[in-house]
C-alpha cells in the first residue's frame, strides 16, 4: 500500500534487537515511522523513546499502529513520543492522508 502510495518503504519487521533496530533507523533516515507496540524483544514504547532521543528522531513522524487500543494503550504510545496511535485495522484512506501531510518541524514537539 506505500509503495502505491508513492511512498518509499522498508521493512524492518526482523529487526527486533535495539542496536539493530536503530541502526537500521539511522542509516534509512525515514519521514514516517509505523511502529508496533507489541514486539517480543523491545515494545514500540521504548523504540519510540530512544528515536525521539536521536538528532534525526526529533522531526520523525512516529505512527503506532497496533492491535492495543484502550485508552490507556493511547496515553502510553502519547507519553513515549508518538504522534499518533492507530488502532489495527486502520482504513487506508486515513492512513494515505497521514502519510501525505507536511513532515513534523523539531520545534511543533
Amino acid at each position: 500500500m506505500l509503495h502505491l502510495a508513492g511512498a518509499i518503504a522498508k521493512c524492518q519487521a526482523s529487526v527486533r534487537r535495539r542496536p539493530a533496530a536503530l541502526q537500521a533507523f539511522e542509516s534509512f533516515g525515514p519521514e514516517v515511522v509505523l511502529l508496533d507496540i507489541g514486539m517480543p524483544d523491545m515494545d514500540g514504547y521504548e523504540v519510540a523513546r530512544h528515536l525521539r532521543a536521536m538528532p534525526r528522531g526529533k522531526s520523525v513522524r512516529l505512527l503506532a499502529l497496533t492491535g492495543w487500543g484502550q485508552e490507556e494503550d493511547k496515553r502510553r504510545a502519547l507519553a513515549a513520543g508518538f504522534d499518533e496511535h492507530l488502532t489495527k485495522p486502520v482504513e487506508p484512506a486515513f492512513l494515505e492522508n497521514l502519510l501525505r501531510a507536511e513532515p513534523l518541524q523539531a520545534s511543533a514537539r
